[in-house]
């Protein structure tokens, strides 16, 4: 044992530093987690943002006059007594086109 045992305390010391680097609950594992955790906290802020842009365009939805008309008008609604006259991009002149497209 004694012949041995300074080798044998040596790869227990080498088997537990790979386990405690490679093992399931070790360092590259803790890593990766760590990356995880950092993406999940990026989105989390990006939706945050999405949700507050979101409820800030229901507000002006429910509220602002110029907001509601401006939606409406993208939808091809006028107001009363107003006429929309659509023109087919064929008919079109090619700097009008162009400008309709934007």
């Amino acid at each position: 044992m004694r012949q041995h045992g300074r080798g044998l305390l040596g790869l227990l010391v080498l088997l537990l530093v790979i386990h405690d680097i490679f093992g399931t609950h070790g360092f590259l594992a803790m890593r990766h987690t760590q990356s995880e955790i950092q993406k999940v906290k990026a989105d989390l802020t990006q939706l945050n943002r999405e949700n507050a842009d979101l409820v800030q365009q229901v507000r002006d939805l429910k509220t602002d006059p110029h907001t509601i008309e401006a939606m409406g008008r993208g939808m091809g609604l006028a107001r009363p007594g107003e006429v929309i006259i659509k023109i087919p991009e064929s008919q079109m002149p090619a700097a009008t086109a162009a400008s309709a497209k934007r």
